[in-house]
């Protein structure tokens, strides 16, 4: 049975950007009055302290509810700064916003001032309000091999609204389960390899990383330039598509306008019985709308290809982090061994679960000058675009495939941020730097599955548009309730 903690404040806060838009338009809501509603129901549920204690949000925008006035002043005037005029927005707390920590979830960054990054910029000229930083896996999961998803020093434990006791994923966590909570409408996360999928996944929510390049990264914490992309979230393929245009810089395009080719990589399997079945009834349903989804092989990566993909981020890591810390102001850690040092001096704090072994590794090498990156990122390149996607994809325009299973239990004690999952599905993409999304697609008792889809670089439209199938399909034949809020329990 699906239980709102707070269902007085579900129905405004669970509406669409175009629904809202809207209302302020018709005059029966504000913004002001919105990001009321919104702060009351994070104070209900996220608060650690509170009675659910859901830890999505890092940090609240101490002028939200100021902003939100200015934008029902604007808007009574006539005045309309953009696409997002209004609407409240989230940012993953690696991004700089001013005000906010953009602390990456370690101690290490408290205190150290910050600056809209590019992308916020663009969000604020969109007329988007900033309201709050949400939670992470500290430092984007690069960390360790151990790291619980969703837990940082600074944050805690992000849960998951389908069921508290379960991972929100990594390590866009807080970003994914403060949508699936009907805490804000719209959310951006990043992604080098899974961050911004994975969670979109398993807390039921759309999520898109585009091709990397393509949303500005200045003022982003960073682990890989050949990798990481921020990305748009939210509760349906509309309103991804609505801020993916303004990260991106991009006019909108018509999600009906065309019809993508659909192939389905037959051979990439979630490894979990319920979800593979449901992934292959839905594809067969799928086809029968968008005349047919042919089924094909596709390359999967071996340890060869996993073992390159460490190499190339644990030393783009060591230069890309170590330019971030040296440019941004304030006194603080400027290295990467200097991050190693503070928390093995704050170990309490820091490492009181896992360690920061990946860190260590990372630092024994010699970035992008040493001996093993240039044959280990030409490899992976290699393998992921001539192998594994450019095969995959000829005669079609985007591959489908399970994104993850059902979420797993949160264990700290034992670690470990997968589960029987399939957790490497957003790795060929990752490496070639190409677009991928994943969007809800059912339930396996009782939690959510999400659909991957790849496409070529630069198609995201392409890929948005056969999400809009996709989603259309899930809302014809069964469409997915809101959370459940399940307490923790056995099984």
């Amino acid at each position: 049975m699906t239980v709102d903690p707070h269902p007085t404040s579900a129905e405004v806060a669970y509406l669409g950007v175009d629904a809202l838009l809207h209302r302020f338009d018709e005059g029966s809501l504000t913004s002001a009055g919105l990001v009321d509603v919104l702060l009351e129901r994070i104070a209900q549920v996220d608060s650690p302290d509170g009675p659910v204690g859901l830890r999505a949000v890092a940090a609240l925008a101490g002028d939200a509810r100021q902003v939100a006035g200015e934008r029902d002043r604007e808007r009574s005037r006539g005045e309309v700064r953009g696409p997002l005029h209004g609407v409240p927005v989230m940012v993953k707390d690696n991004i700089e916003v001013t005000g906010l920590p953009g602390a990456a979830g370690s101690t290490a960054l408290i205190g150290r001032p910050a600056i809209d990054a590019s992308l916020v910029t663009l969000l604020r000229d969109a007329g988007a309000i900033i309201m709050a930083s949400t939670n992470l896996s500290e430092w984007a999961n690069i960390r360790s091999q151990r790291s619980t998803s969703g837990w940082s020093a600074t944050g805690g434990l992000v849960g998951n609204p389908w069921a508290l006791d379960r991972s929100a994923g990594g390590s866009s966590s807080g970003s994914g389960a403060a949508l699936a909570a009907g805490l804000v409408p719209l959310a951006v996360g990043t992604e080098t390899d899974g961050s911004i999928v994975c969670p979109a996944s398993v807390n039921g929510v759309v999520g898109l990383k585009p091709t990397v390049g393509t949303v500005p990264t200045g003022g982003v914490v960073p682990i890989s330039a050949s990798q990481d992309s921020p990305g748009p979230m939210g509760r349906s393929v509309a309103d991804v598509a609505r801020l993916f245009a303004v990260l991106a810089g991009q006019d909108p395009v018509d999600l009906t306008a065309s019809s993508p080719r659909f192939v389905h990589a037959s051979s990439w399997r979630a490894e979990h019985g319920p979800t593979d079945d449901l992934v292959t009834s839905f594809v067969a349903t799928l086809g029968a709308t968008v005349a047919s989804v042919e089924a094909r092989a596709v390359a999967t990566p071996g340890p060869e290809v996993v073992q390159d993909e460490f190499v190339v981020l644990l030393a783009e890591l060591v230069d890309d982090l170590g330019t971030y810390l040296a440019g941004r102001p304030g006194d603080g850690v400027r290295t990467l061994a200097d991050v190693i040092a503070h928390e093995e001096a704050h170990a309490s704090v820091e490492l009181p679960w896992f360690g920061h072994e990946l860190f260590v590794q990372a630092l024994a090498g010699s970035g992008r000058a040493g001996d093993a990156y240039a044959g280990a990122r030409a490899r992976n390149l290699e393998w992921a675009v001539t192998t594994c996607l450019e095969p995959a994809l000829v005669g079609a325009d985007v591959l489908v495939a399970p994104a993850y299973g059902p979420s797993w239990k949160s264990d700290l004690v034992v670690g470990g941020h997968t589960g029987a999952v399939s957790s490497w599905v957003s790795t060929p993409a990752a490496i070639a730097g190409w677009p991928i999304m994943s969007v809800p697609i059912g339930l396996v008792h009782g939690l959510p599955v999400g659909l991957a889809l790849i496409a070529r670089p630069g198609a995201e439209w392409t890929l948005l548009e056969a999400a809009a199938r996709v989603e259309a399909v899930v809302a014809a034949t069964d469409p997915l309730p809101r959370p459940a809020w399940r307490r923790p329990e056995r099984g």
